[in-house]
């Protein structure tokens, strides 16, 4: 369980209701399935990376408090985007208050605004673009293929970025994943920053073959290979920071073995949680409620299943302080 720290003990205390009191539950079940030798999946959509999640997401994956990610690609990009420009990004906290002007003025400086944080486009997007974009034509020419983070996880291991780290690489999810070679899928990746720039790179010749980054239903099927192999060996819980494809994608691989490829005995997931502000009607599926998903087959009723409706980018760090023992 938990250790008794000043963050558990004060969580203990006052997290006694409602939504505080799901948190405190989901924390004290995600621990127990790791006490008893289980192992975490976290989904990561929405914004998360830009909002500087890796500070406590790192430590939980160096704790062995997660075993794989799902994440969209404009996450696996924005923390590799953060480690080398931090210093270059633009917080506007009055975000709510900006005109088309404004905005417009933002686009002339290069800045890309995620809610109230500009992404510098030269410092950030392109400097990571050029790091990577050797690396596609250099794997294309060989005829290889990898996926999107395989190649993210060679610039980190290989030094190309090292002396244009601008942040401590402790606070990047990314550097932790790729020191423990952490299994990550990343569906759709296409419509990320990165996927952008590879799609021009395959229009313009410079990369020949389009396969040279592998995508969706090859993920699909590598996703398929890791929870046969794991699920076997481990319980495997879902936890899910927001909605949208990271969440939905990894999910219906109990299903898909199960019904669509034909297997007996494929272990359901063990425990799952959401942290969503998406709305539970109006056929929001990130929105739907966990006992949903026992229809699908994705869910089993004696799942442990827990819903945090609030902000992500506040609770995630409590409840990995919780498991934490911070």
């Amino acid at each position: 369980m938990a250790i008794c720290s000043p963050m558990t003990h004060f969580m203990d205390r006052h997290f006694r209701h409602f939504n505080s009191a799901v948190l405190v539950d989901a924390a004290r079940a995600y621990q127990c399935l790791i006490d008893d030798g289980g192992g975490m999946f976290l989904t990561l959509a929405g914004a998360m990376s830009t909002a500087e999640l890796g500070i406590s997401l790192a430590e939980m994956i160096r704790c062995d408090k997660i075993h794989a990610i799902c994440c969209t690609g404009a996450n696996l990009e924005e923390d590799l985007f953060n480690l080398v420009a931090h210093d270059h990004y633009v917080r506007l906290p009055h975000y709510r208050d900006l005109t088309p002007d404004q905005e417009e003025g933002l686009l002339a400086r290069h800045l890309n605004r995620v809610t109230d944080t500009c992404i510098p486009e030269e410092e950030a997007m392109r400097r990571i673009e050029k790091a990577v974009r050797e690396l596609w034509t250099t794997t294309d020419a060989q005829g290889r293929a990898h996926y999107p983070h395989e190649f993210l996880y060679t610039l980190l291991r290989n030094g190309t970025l090292e002396d244009q780290y601008q942040i401590d690489p402790d606070d990047s999810w990314l550097m932790a994943a790729a020191q423990r070679d952490l299994p990550v899928f990343v569906p759709g990746w296409e419509d990320s920053t990165l996927g952008n720039m590879y799609a021009a790179a395959c229009l313009n010749g410079a990369v020949r073959n389009v396969h040279t980054v592998r995508g969706g239903i090859e993920t699909m099927m590598a996703l398929a290979t890791w929870y046969r192999k794991t699920s076997l060996e481990q319980e495997l819980g879902f936890f899910q920071i927001g909605g949208g494809i990271a969440g939905d994608f990894p999910i219906c691989v109990v299903p898909m073995l199960e019904q669509d490829l034909g297997l007996d005995g494929v272990p359901k997931w063990a425990y799952f949680c959401q942290i969503s502000d998406s709305t539970t009607s109006y056929g929001s599926y990130s929105g739907a409620v966990p006992n949903e998903k026992i229809t699908w087959g994705k869910l089993d009723v004696a799942t442990p299943k827990f819903m945090i409706e609030s902000d992500a980018s506040i609770v995630a760090p409590l409840l990995f302080a919780y498991v934490l023992g911070q």
